[in-house]
């Protein structure tokens, strides 16, 4: 099953390749990369899921998966097998090119908390060497 959740991305076309992130929730999905912004619906059934995606570039800068597009429809269909995602899209623009990916989902790691007996750690300012005070 699609989780709700953060995902780190990987697709490539014949053109290239790139990686990104991914957000997950409530049947909708969203994220970007270093030059494209994801945002759209997902349907989900058991282990199997479809989305529609709209990309949108939002850095000038090297070409996409999918070329110089500046904005494009994605069709999305795709299996989830615990934490990995697999999917192809296609984009009606581009017929025959199909974008392969990978999902990863993100496991949030929960910040460590002192305890109580540990002390805290003090600051070492004073050691900090001198700047040489200049003359004005």
């Amino acid at each position: 099953m699609l989780k709700d959740g953060t995902y780190a991305a990987w697709f490539k076309t014949p053109l290239g390749q790139g990686t990104g992130i991914v957000h997950v929730a409530h049947g909708k999905i969203w994220g970007r990369d270093s030059i494209v912004t994801y945002n759209g619906t997902c349907e989900v059934n058991e282990d199997r899921f479809t989305a529609t995606v709209t990309t949108k570039r939002h850095t000038e800068g090297p070409s996409t998966v999918f070329g110089d597009e500046q904005e494009l429809e994605l069709k999305l269909e795709g299996t989830c097998a615990g934490k990995l995602v697999t999917y192809v899209g296609t984009a009606d623009r581009f017929p025959g090119v199909i974008l392969e990916g990978v999902l990863l989902f993100s496991e949030q790691q929960q910040p460590r908390v002192a305890e109580a007996r540990e002390p805290t750690p003090r600051s070492a300012v004073a050691k900090l060497p001198k700047l040489p005070t200049r003359s004005r």
